[in-house]
């Protein structure tokens, strides 16, 4: 259940909010309402997602019958313009963590907190297919959505062949590629992680120069991706570490 400091409830105040630049996650309007052409104009002038649920979803979000059948999630953060948080990481010669299609809200918070307390440059999430940034996602980060900046992209694949005409190195996490231990990392680099049911998606793994696999040893040959995202950024970290010390 979503945090209800988190949600907004009624035509009005969604429209409100929206011209007042707040920044919403998503938008949600009940299957049996009529459509609220102002809100899905303002929506897509913004360029925020709408998405069409059941009556009973909405006025759980709201916690209440007198929704008029929109809802809207605001995000807890303001999130950053893609180019200028990747211009950001050029300038640092640093490393971004990219989420492509991380789902689970615990994973994606426990993600962004690995980012920021090895010394990422930023976070990207994609605007389809990925936990929106929540109370379990803050939680989850221990806050350090509200420390590190985060970007939020309608395609993975054209923002990472942006960063590399930009100047940057695309690194996958994904099976079948060279241990990552092994790697002397390029900077500055996004490091990309893929969805665990999924993996890193095939357009992605097409435009990344380098494929980093971690070794395993066990029985169980797969890691939660969180704890996989904490075990590339450290190797990038320290490489990136040493590097800056040495500039």
């Amino acid at each position: 259940m979503e945090d209800k400091s988190f949600v907004i409830w009624g035509r009005n105040p969604v429209v409100e909010a929206i011209k007042a630049g707040k920044s919403l996650e998503k938008i949600l309007i009940a299957h049996d309402t009529s459509t609220p052409k102002e809100i899905l104009e303002l929506a897509k002038q913004h360029n925020i997602k709408v998405q069409r649920v059941p009556r009973k979803k909405v006025e759980e979000l709201a916690g209440t019958k007198k929704t008029q059948g929109v809802v809207a999630l605001l995000s807890p953060i303001k999130y950053w313009d893609a180019t200028e948080l990747m211009q950001k990481t050029i300038d640092e010669n640093g490393f971004l963590l990219v989420l492509d299609h991380i789902t689970d809200p615990q994973n994606v918070g426990n993600m962004i907190r690995t980012a920021e307390v090895l010394g990422a440059s930023g976070v990207i999430i994609p605007k389809e297919r990925s936990a929106p940034i929540n109370e379990v996602v803050v939680k989850g980060s221990a806050g350090a959505v509200f420390h590190v900046p985060i970007a939020k992209v309608g395609s993975i694949r054209n923002t990472l062949d942006k960063f590399k005409k930009m100047g940057g190195w695309v690194m996958a996490t994904e099976k079948g590629g060279q241990p990552i231990h092994k790697i002397k990392f390029p900077f500055p680099l996004a490091v990309v992680l893929g969805s665990e049911g999924k993996g890193t998606s095939k357009p992605v793994l097409e435009t990344a120069d380098i494929i980093a696999t971690i070794p395993m040893k066990g029985k169980i040959t797969s890691l939660n991706v969180a704890a996989a995202t904490a075990i590339a950024l450290w190797e990038v970290a320290k490489q990136n570490w040493i590097e800056v010390d040495n500039g």
